[in-house]
């Protein structure tokens, strides 16, 4: 086997860039509108060469790193080809972009403006206006990772506990970049300031994130005592956390409990992350609409109750008709 190229000084390398990128940033400063110190930290991490280079796009690629040097160290417990794991990785994260970029027009068709300019699929993406849906990219992975492996003939099950903590790191940290953008946050926590402010304090958040939700719908640069800017529920954290739980749970049950079976993951992936992402689609206001029969309902939710549905379903046919019955700890055992 190829000696994997993961080690802790590879992952603190990552760590350290990503603090120093956030100590160096552009800060707008300034005063809410009853008088609050207010620091808001711009998107724009740098600019090279005339580019806007954003914290979101620097959260998002360290989060996919982290995901493939976690996926290295597994392959190398499990006995996992890494050759597969790179190739499939490399395809994978362009297949998930291109998935969640497409699930996300697709339901902004018209809302989004893309059926008078379908051009703007591609354009729009480009030219900064962003657009993507995390269940698009699980659905398209999901579907590469099937076709992959008819071609590869891996253990699909091993792979599944690199794929589901792997998504689960991306947007623990992926997430982080909707802070910095000021979007896909909840609506307001109150519409008097004092009170919103004092709940955050409450969840004892430091200063700089409960700054940062100090936002305005009409404009992101709107001015910091602008009357329309209210204190919103951090979604993006109460989803980045409830993720960093989850990831937490499979860790620690993998490695002490016997009856834990490989590939058991990637269906405590879909039960968990449904149940997170009902509860934080409640609050967002930015959620993309399903109409059905008159009933407007969000996209996002409905998904993750088809989600919760077949992770379910699957675990319990897993167990009645002993698919694959592998302890991960019996597997770990055999590739000593």
């Amino acid at each position: 086997m190829v000696k994997s190229p993961v080690n802790k000084k590879m992952l603190v390398l990552i760590l350290t860039a990503f603090l120093v990128f956030l100590t160096g940033c552009a800060i707008r400063d300034g005063v809410d509108a009853v008088g609050n110190d207010i620091n808001i930290i711009d998107r724009v991490a740098f600019t090279v060469f005339g580019r806007n280079i954003y914290w979101y796009a620097i959260c998002i690629i360290t989060g996919i790193a982290l995901a493939y040097f976690y996926g290295l160290h597994i392959a190398k417990k499990t006995g996992f080809k890494e050759e597969d794991l790179i190739d499939g990785f490399i395809i994978g994260v362009i297949v998930g972009i291109i998935g969640a970029r497409l699930y996300y027009v697709a339901f902004a068709w018209n809302e989004g403006g893309y059926a008078q300019d379908p051009l703007r699929i591609i354009t729009g993406f480009v030219n900064e206006e962003g657009g993507l849906a995390i269940h698009g990219a699980v659905l398209f992975v999901a579907v590469f990772v099937y076709f992959y492996w008819r071609k590869r003939r891996f253990n699909f099950y091993i792979l599944g506990e690199m794929l589901a903590p792997g998504f689960m790191i991306g947007q623990i940290v992926g997430r982080w970049g909707n802070f910095f953008n000021q979007e896909a946050h909840g609506g307001p926590i109150s519409t008097s300031l004092v009170e919103g402010r004092a709940y955050l304090e409450k969840l004892l958040l430091p200063d700089f994130i409960i700054d940062q939700m100090l936002i305005s719908d009409s404009s992101y640069y709107a001015a910091i005592d602008s009357p329309t800017r209210y204190y919103m529920h951090p979604t993006f954290l109460y989803e980045s956390f409830w993720n960093f739980i989850g990831l937490l749970i499979i860790l620690i049950t993998r490695r002490y409990w016997k009856r834990y079976w490989v590939g058991d993951a990637v269906l405590f992936y879909m039960v968990w992350y449904g149940v997170g992402r009902i509860f934080v689609e409640s609050l967002r206001t930015d959620y993309l609409p399903l109409n059905i029969f008159g009933l407007e309902l969000r996209v996002a939710q409905v998904v993750s109750v088809l989600m919760i549905i077949a992770g379910v379903v699957l675990y319990i046919l897993r167990r009645v008709f002993k698919v694959h019955p592998i302890s991960y700890l019996d597997t770990l055992e055999a590739n000593k």
